[in-house]
């Protein structure tokens, strides 16, 4: 059958700002799936089964090779530009074809030829160049072919696979490393040169693997199924090949369509919108679920949208990919495993393809433009096809780009506070010392004698009242008070922003004779002290070195579940099972605070101090207060058992549609009006509480429920970087540990790294916001890079589950300390 290609009409109702037909060939295609090619400027593809086309798109002429007498099932072009070569394969025989030669040849009038590399290899389902261009694996059947770019020769035959083969890459930093996947439902790691096999994978799926993709950066490899299932495992050479992370893309796609329905409300009439936008999310009645088969996965330049964009601090060192189906093109976000963007074929009417069989796309984009070669499913047509990926993701995409909202939510205060707010009237309440009669302070009415005989000396009436009675037994030494004033006039030094992660293990001691569990743990904020709440109702204070304890405070009823430094670092706040909350003074034993269960339904299971110290946030059940207080330490000689200290509640604020919160975080450095809540709906809200209401809600923020929420509240950041604050937060759950932007209230990064069956526990932000270090059940610490999606190093050593972790804010040599059963170990920053 003879070709024939015509181009897109300019007429035509497609839009050319997202997707327009460059070509449409017309050619008998083969029955199965055919691997087609794309580089640069060139598209190369099976005309009439057995005939080679390389289409080049800027001169728009094809060169047509003939050498196959059956038709051609793979086609691949090789690593390098200079000469570039493509290979093409069928059942009888695999050649490799010189491009500048050929097209020289027929310039010339000769019929270009190619080299035959291989032979009666049988049904080639995929080529692929080495990085050197120099061989070629060739998956024939259930075995890979090592075949020599340049002559006629076997190098290795690997054989394990058992069902064809179809798809197999090169690993770009292992040398001889080459990884494979099969119908069989498996992937391998090979060592080629010597055609040894190094790993081979249990089955994933009920499905075939069809494509395959590895990542340079964060070296993993990711593969996809015929069921539109993507799995993504680590290639670092200590993780043991784990599984990353599994994703459903039907889901994916429907959460997408959803948001951008939610999303088309809110765009301008002036913004060119997609018929994605207008598309329902819900099948139509009598419609027919077709599947999702992965036949594509191909690195995006997706950065390329947002070279003149100034707020683009999301999108760097994020890696994104092209998703190839037979329904669309989807463009993956594997920080956070989410999609960027959607192009749906039938959704532009001047198309000639709307189903696709087989598919490819050039890796690097032109003028933000890339192209995608498709073959239909059901017709003998061929189409490339321009996507311009800047209007794409434009059309879609709202997260990166200046939402223009002025009142964008901000963890720092932007205005002051309204008359209204419930920080304004708790401060008004509240904030007014209590008379001199209650505090118990030296009369001014001075006490008159019986008999007024002041001239007589035994009487005593000449001298001064003897005021105080007695003075309460305490263990402070003297020198430990002074240590302490000193240490609080102590500045502090700027945290270095270029510090590196804690490497190196220390020391550790035990906290109790016993095993007891460290519940929670947290600095100062001038790192020089360091305070464990314990499931043995007490609370104990280190110094940050870990070489003496300061003080134990003790008066609980049940295990403490949160202790809380205040910003002078005089106080601390204890929250208990006993449904007790507590204010220490640091130079004391005794609360200067107790509120009883009278007070709370429920137990108290996060409390910190808030507002620069002027206000206690607790969460109870599910919902979260705010009091207002005044400690006060005196005592009546008399009546010491009475509370002088104030304490008041502001207002309660319940968590929409969840039965309690399970993790709360607020600022306490500086002023800010933000609060996070999360809750056991899975679900994370943010409350304003200058405006005193719910400002937004994220449902689902992960499939379990969210156990603590983090910020970064270094104090270096205070007087540094203070804008840090508004970018990210952290939440940890059994499913894994996410990054989200405050702006946006966006999932930007997803963190994996723990086992597959052990979850994160505590996670701590480190003050130069480069780090995020996470405790876990598998009895290590992780330490996560925050622009990197799998952690930069694994602190083992311990005997127990590490439940909780914190990072110094002021000292790098004191960077992380961890708490597990019975044991507070602690490593010190590795200068490299």
């Amino acid at each position: 059958m003879e070709s024939d290609w015509d181009g897109c009409a300019s007429g035509g109702s497609c839009d050319p700002d997202v997707v327009c037909e460059k070509q449409l060939f017309r050619s008998e295609l083969s029955e199965s799936l055919v691997q087609l090619a794309c580089s640069h400027h060139h598209c190369a593809f099976p005309l009439n089964q057995n005939e080679l086309c390389v289409w080049n798109t800027v001169t728009a002429q094809p060169l047509l090779l003939s050498g196959h007498h059956y038709p051609i099932s793979a086609l691949s072009f090789g690593s390098k530009t200079n000469p570039l070569l493509v290979c093409s394969a069928s059942r009888e025989r695999v050649i490799v074809w010189n491009l500048d030669e050929c097209t020289q040849k027929v310039q010339e009038g000769l019929t270009p030829q190619g080299v035959v590399i291989g032979t009666l290899l049988g049904t080639v389902l995929h080529v692929r160049f080495s990085l050197d261009d120099q061989q070629v694996a060739v998956c024939a059947g259930n075995q890979i072919c090592m075949l020599s770019a340049k002559k006629e020769a076997i190098l290795a035959e690997l054989d394990g696979h058992l069902a064809p083969v179809t798809a197999a890459e090169f690993c770009t930093w292992e040398k001889s490393m080459l990884i494979s996947v099969s119908e069989d439902r498996t992937f391998k790691v090979w060592d080629y040169a010597t055609g040894q096999l190094i790993h081979q994978s249990g089955v994933l799926t009920a499905f075939p693997l069809l494509s395959l993709l590895v990542d340079e950066e964060n070296k993993q490899i990711i593969t996809g199924c015929s069921e539109g299932q993507l799995w993504i495992f680590s290639l670092i050479s200590d993780h043991n090949y784990r599984c990353v992370t599994h994703i459903n893309l039907k889901k994916k796609q429907e959460k997408f369509y959803t948001e951008i329905l939610k999303s088309g409300k809110e765009i301008g009439e002036g913004q060119n919108t997609s018929k994605l936008c207008r598309a329902k999310p819900m099948r139509p009645e009598g419609s027919v679920e077709t599947s999702l088969p992965i036949l594509l996965i191909e690195h995006c330049d997706f950065l390329v949208c947002f070279h003149n964009e100034e707020n683009m601090c999301s999108a760097l060192n994020t890696r994104y990919f092209w998703i190839g189906s037979s329904t669309g093109l989807l463009i993956l976000n594997l920080a956070n495993f989410e999609l960027e963007a959607f192009l749906s074929y039938k959704d532009f009417s001047d198309l000639s393809i709307r189903f696709v069989r087989s598919c490819s796309l050039t890796r690097k984009s032109v003028n933000g433009k890339v192209l995608c070669l498709v073959t239909s499913m059901f017709e003998d047509m061929i189409a490339v096809l321009e996507v311009n990926l800047t209007a794409l993701v434009r059309t879609q995409q709202r997260a990166f780009l200046p939402c223009g909202n002025e009142k964008s939510l901000s963890v720092i205060a932007r205005c002051s506070l309204l008359k209204s707010s419930p920080l304004c009237k708790g401060l008004k309440k509240n904030m007014k010392e209590p008379s001199s009669k209650k505090l118990g302070t030296k009369r001014t009415v001075k006490d008159q004698p019986l008999v007024f005989h002041n001239k007589i000396k035994s009487s005593g009436y000449t001298a001064a009242p003897w005021m105080t009675m007695f003075s309460p037994v305490n263990n402070l030494k003297k020198n430990r008070l002074s240590k302490w004033k000193t240490s609080c006039k102590r500045k502090n030094n700027e945290y270095p922003l270029e510090s590196c992660p804690p490497i190196k293990y220390e020391k550790e001691i035990s906290v109790t004779c016993k095993p007891t569990p460290i519940c929670s743990i947290q600095y100062s904020g001038d790192g020089e002290m360091l305070a464990c709440g314990l499931a043995d109702k007490s609370v104990l204070i280190f110094s940050s070195n870990l070489t003496d304890t300061y003080n134990v405070f003790s008066g609980h009823d049940g295990a403490v579940n949160s202790v809380g430094w205040s910003h002078d670092k005089k106080w601390l706040v204890s929250a208990s099972e006993d449904r007790t909350l507590r204010v220490w003074s640091v130079c004391s034993n005794e609360p200067a605070l107790i509120l009883g269960k009278e007070k709370f339904h429920k137990t108290v299971r996060f409390a910190q101090f808030y507002f620069i110290d002027a206000f206690i946030l607790l969460c109870c059940g599910a919902e979260f207060h705010v009091l207002s207080f005044h400690p006060d330490t005196t005592k009546d000689d008399l009546k010491r058992y009475k509370q002088r200290s104030v304490c008041k509640l502001v207002q309660t604020f319940p968590m929409a549609s969840t039965m309690e919160i399970t993790s709360l975080s607020a600022v306490n450095e500086f002023y800010s009006y933000i609060v996070l809540t999360a809750g056991s709906n899975r679900a994370l809200e943010v409350f304003d509480l200058n405006a005193g209401c719910s400002a937004a809600a994220i449902p689902e923020v992960h499939t379990r429920s969210v156990h603590q929420i983090c910020q970064n509240k270094g104090s270096s950041f205070s007087t540094q970087q203070p804008e840090a604050y508004n970018l990210f937060m952290t939440t940890a759950a059994g499913d894994g540990i996410k990054l989200w932007d405050l702006r946006t209230l966006r999932c930007e990064r997803r963190f994996e790294g723990h086992s597959s069956r052990c979850y994160p526990c505590g996670i701590a932000v480190s003050p130069c916001g480069r780090f995020i270090a996470s405790g876990s059940d598998d009895k290590y610490a992780y330490i996560y890079e925050m622009r990197s999606s799998t952690f930069s190093h694994k602190l083992g050593g311990h005997t127990e589950s590490v439940i909780n972790v914190t990072f110094s804010p002021s000292s790098p040599q004191c960077c992380v300390a961890v708490g597990v059963v019975h044991l507070l170990p602690l490593w010190l920053l590795c200068q490299l």
